[in-house]
């Protein structure tokens, strides 16, 4: 028998029906196959100490959830004799209450030990009433006896109960700047509600809570990343001496299971820091109903009802579809790519954009065929020369590009893991090519989850044609209870920790004291293509547009590393530009490295350059040698001079 909940005269509950008791379950159960819990699950024959905390924690979420069920909660044994009288007298003044029988528990001697460090209290009955431990059986008996127990008791029965449904604010959005905000919003004593709903890829793919860099983002891609980097450390480490099998092999599977592991503990996280903050949680499908309330769907089609005096909506964005024959039956997005079950072999990854040249990138780098097909330009939005550079490296280093086309058709013709697929193309003036893939992969953008949560009830304007939500400096919409936050804002830059400091910096605004607001100029980005490409404050083609040519000094630079002058690789293709506004005493407003570890050196520049970082303050600063970020404390050479930036060493 699993949790044992004794009924005299108290209400009974079954462990099923308390709530978020199927979390802590399935969380620690092995052998669960259901995709909403995959998550959570980890390889406890491999870390004893991993299984140790992850069952500690959840015998503490269900510790909580017994003590929030009732009003009157006994913690007891049908051993204990002073139990039996606690319940005895609890039953003469009729009071209801539950009783949870420990000795009757899967785990009852942890569970024991939990409720002890808890409570604090080493010998039972221990007694909660609204939450709060009353005391033991000697502590019971006193006030009983004393008349204080029956007034506790009745004091707190005859205040007016506050409305369970109703919170200070909802947040629509279980990612990393819904989860910010939340938090935020809870450490004022504010009542908040997460609510967080993952719709299945066509594929049917889903993952748990943090949104989509934890699962299907920022986390997954750079590891798989860092899977490639390390083929071409091997390649390199012959030179250094190291004698290594030159058949060593690979295996996808091996890679998507140790990411998959460390990203359930991820969720996991996510999921009891929201408990330890006293954040509210919902996994359900969240959407208006009127101007303050909201309905929630759950899986099996459950649906609840919450009410708030303020929103903030944070549902993020998906991956769009190219809208083909074929394309949501046989093609996977980057939703699919992190989990999936088998190499993708042959691939064809359809896209320009930083999604599609990362994947592309990492895909190759593990040693795949792999094709990048794109329409115009790559890595639309970013400096163009440091694209071109990338694509340039990409092709050098075996990943073949075709240009001007776009898939008009995919079919499949073989079955399989992977299967065969014949993808047909057209360029624009017509011409059509063939060819077959194992995978075809889609970043072709992505689209604001914005047009299916009624945000038409309290009439909140989106964009009708991107679903983007324009909002003012303070990230509230047109409707003022209502604000947005991350990358459902129009015109705003979509990365994690924009949507972070977004989040919290909102939160305390409404419920603090504070004017803070984010700052979406010189947001400091990196693309983690296999050549890292850095980049804070406006590229080149923004800063003619912004200040005029004549007004601004480009100093350039290519290097290379020292790590791979030994290995006798890829000179004067790492490069340094920095864009300075001559009026302005060659204030630096553009900064843009392609280079190992791009997004290290990038993330200090970007401190002094939101200090209002000048060109002669680089000149003065020292660098350390040798590394590749002292390349900008000696930039010489500016484009208008035109003089030579090719480098023979490092």
């Amino acid at each position: 028998m699993g949790n044992s909940v004794r009924k005299g005269k108290a209400v009974f509950v079954e462990p099923t029906q308390v709530k978020s008791l199927q979390l802590y379950k399935a969380a620690i159960d092995q052998n669960c196959k259901s995709p909403e819990i995959t998550k959570y699950r980890m390889d406890v024959n491999e870390d004893s100490e991993w299984k140790r905390t992850q069952e500690e924690t959840s015998l503490r979420i269900k510790l909580q959830n017994y003590i929030g069920t009732r009003d009157v909660v006994i913690f007891s044994k049908t051993t204990c004799s002073n139990c039996s009288e606690v319940k005895t007298l609890l039953n003469s003044m009729n009071i209801s209450y539950l009783a949870v029988e420990i000795d009757q528990m899967e785990n009852g001697e942890k569970f024991e030990e939990v409720l002890f460090e808890q409570a604090m209290e080493t010998a039972l009955p221990n007694v909660f009433v609204k939450e709060k431990l009353i005391g033991d059986y000697d502590d019971i008996i006193k006030l009983s006896k004393e008349g204080l127990f029956q007034k506790l008791f009745q004091s707190k029965e005859d205040k007016p109960k506050q409305n369970a449904n109703h919170f200070d604010l909802i947040v629509i959005g279980g990612g990393s700047g819904g989860l910010a905000a939340s938090k935020e919003a809870a450490k004022y004593d504010k009542k908040v509600l997460v609510l967080d709903y993952v719709t299945p890829s066509p594929l049917g793919t889903k993952w748990g809570l943090g949104g989509t860099c934890v699962n299907v983002g920022c986390i997954p891609k750079k590891l798989m990343h860092q899977a490639a980097l390390l083929r071409q450390a091997l390649k390199d480490c012959h030179k250094f001496g190291w004698q290594v099998d030159a058949n060593v092999q690979h295996s996808w599977e091996t890679m998507t299971e140790s990411i998959q592991s460390y990203i359930g503990s991820l969720n996991w996280n996510y999921r009891v820091s929201l408990l330890d903050n006293n954040v509210s949680y919902e996994n359900g499908y969240g959407e208006f109903v009127e101007p303050h309330k909201i309905k929630a769907t759950n899986s099996r089609g459950k649906v609840k009802y919450f009410t708030a005096e303020k929103f903030i909506i944070a549902t993020g964005e998906r991956p769009r579809y190219l809208g083909i024959e074929g394309d949501r039956e046989y093609c996977i997005t980057s939703d699919d790519l992190f989990s999936l079950p088998y190499c993708p072999g042959k691939t064809l990854v359809v896209g320009a954009s930083y999604v599609a040249l990362e994947c592309a990138g990492f895909l190759a780098g593990l040693g795949l065929d792999v094709t990048v097909m794109v329409r115009s330009i790559l890595l639309r939005g970013f400096d163009q020369e440091l694209a071109n550079k990338i694509g340039d490296h990409m092709e050098e280093h075996g990943v073949k590009f075709i240009r001007q086309f776009l898939p008009k058709k995919i079919e499949q013709i073989e079955a399989g893991t992977p299967g065969k697929l014949l993808v047909t193309s057209e360029s624009a003036d017509g011409t059509e090519i063939t060819e077959e893939y194992n995978t075809v992969l889609l970043a072709i953008g992505r689209d604001a989850c914005t047009r299916k949560i009624g945000l038409e009830i309290p009439g909140v304007k989106i964009n009708e044609k991107t679903g983007k939500i324009p909002v003012n400096d303070e990230e509230q919409t047109n409707v003022p209870y209502v604000y947005a936050i991350g990358d459902v804002l129009e015109d705003k830059l979509e990365l994690t920790p924009v949507a972070i400091q977004a989040g919290r910096f909102l939160a305390r605004r409404l419920y603090g004291d504070s004017t803070l607001k984010c700052d979406y100029i010189n947001v400091p980005t990196t693309v983690f293509t296999p050549l890292e490409y850095g980049a804070c404050g406006l590229s080149e083609e923004n800063a003619i547009a912004k200040y005029g040519e004549e007004n601004i000094e480009v100093y350039h630079s290519y290097f290379w590393p020292l790590e791979w002058t030994v290995p006798a690789r890829d000179n004067n293709k790492c490069y340094a530009k920095i864009i300075c506004n001559l009026k302005d005493n060659e204030k630096v407003v553009g900064f843009h490295v392609l280079a190992p570890n791009a997004g290290e050196i990038t993330q200090g520049f970007a401190a002094a350059i939101k200090c209002g970082l000048t060109k002669d303050q680089l000149d003065c600063t020292i660098g350390i040698h040798p590394v590749c970020a002292e390349i900008f404390t000696t930039l010489t050479v500016t484009k208008r001079s035109g003089g030579n930036i090719l480098q023979s060493g490092c």
